[in-house]
């Protein structure tokens, strides 16, 4: 993805010894970029969602146990990394499958060989993240394209909740995949954008992507959605994912689940968009997914700029206010009309999941 006309990947080398990231907490006020040198930045990088999404907090994650091994590529601090980086975001199964792939690869190799290997497989999980990502988009075209060949010169109108652009993969996006393809390729397109309280990554992230690649778009209170659909102004849902059990559960951003609710009542599509680093096989449902939960301070505060341009964070609760907040919910797989993977789209089903990967 380009910004001022320069391409930037969300993760990318600094030489062999440091990674540059985009610090997503600055969006879309500021655009700051980040050198991390160690895993201990890479932890703190992830676990403040500096950077995030989860295909790119993979990739983040095998960078930041690739610096590790330059350190020490013991056995033990290879276990030792990989355990504490896997905890920074329990509800990402993406993180644990990358740290995973990182420490087999590296096990059974001679330790003065460790760190050049860790940092060429760190890049590979980066390379294969584009190239599923750009395989999405494809198959979500079709989807689109389908839509849009029903209604003949008209636009067609796409919901999506929370950031799942290239911000939140290493290029290109999941659910926003399609989205930029149908877009290049001429087809009329409104995209809604769930402003995705209390982070706001619809409105700051989904908004500040949407706007630099040209496509049409309107931010929406996150209550909207349903009251658009029931309009007839909804003709499709995509949104990503950060754990599809075997079963084909989908955990995604808080308020998914009433999105996938409304959509059903109203008969519009919803799709999950994913690579298959997102499915966790070893969980049979959505029930056994941990859900994070945040600090209380993200839903009684919010920072925005002010009319004299600087960035601040007010309160915008009742004093002494106290607050829940669950970082994630689980869709079940019932209100999922499919899965669009980098192999196609199929039924949210185990038979629909292993039709496509048979051997996983």
């Amino acid at each position: 993805m380009k910004i001022n006309g320069q391409h930037y990947r969300s993760v990318w080398p600094i030489g062999e010894d440091a990674f540059g990231i985009i610090d997503q907490t600055k969006l879309p006020h500021e655009f700051v970029t980040l050198t991390l040198r160690s895993a201990g930045d890479a932890a703190h990088a992830i676990s403040t969602m500096q950077t995030r999404g989860a295909p790119l907090i993979g990739a983040v994650g095998a960078y930041g146990l690739a610096l590790a091994m330059r350190d020490d590529a013991s056995d033990e601090n290879l276990i030792r990394v990989h355990d504490m980086l896997a905890e920074t975001r329990p509800t990402a199964i993406n993180l644990r499958w990358a740290l995973g792939r990182m420490r087999d690869a590296l096990l059974n190799q001679p330790r003065d060989q460790r760190a050049k290997l860790a940092w060429a497989e760190a890049a590979a999980i980066a390379d294969e993240d584009v190239a599923m990502s750009m395989a999405i988009g494809e198959h979500g075209l079709k989807i689109i394209r389908e839509i849009a060949a029903r209604k003949p010169g008209k636009t067609v109108n796409i919901l999506t909740h929370c950031n799942a652009g290239w911000l939140a993969t290493v290029d290109y996006g999941t659910a926003l995949a399609p989205i930029y393809l149908a877009h290049d390729a001429g087809l009329p397109l409104h995209v809604w954008v769930d402003e995705t309280r209390p982070r706001g990554q619809g409105a700051s992230l989904t908004a500040f992507e949407l706007g630099g690649h040209g496509v049409k778009h309107t931010v929406l209170a996150d209550n909207a959605g349903g009251h658009y659909m029931q309009a007839g102004q909804v003709d499709l849902v995509i949104v990503g994912t950060d754990r599809v059990t075997a079963n084909g559960d989908v955990a995604n951003k808080i308020g998914t689940y009433l999105k996938a609710l409304a959509a059903k009542d109203n008969g519009v599509p919803f799709y999950v968009a994913l690579p298959s680093s997102t499915i966790d096989w070893t969980l049979a449902d959505g029930r056994a997914i941990p859900i994070e939960e945040r600090s209380q301070d993200e839903v009684l505060k919010m920072t925005g700029r002010l009319p004299d341009g600087k960035v601040a964070t007010v309160e915008i609760a009742a004093p002494g206010a106290t607050a829940a907040n669950p970082g994630f919910d689980v869709t079940p797989a019932r209100l999922v009309t499919g899965l669009i993977t980098e192999r196609g789209t199929c039924a949210a089903t185990t038979e629909g999941l292993r039709g496509l990967f048979p051997k996983s």
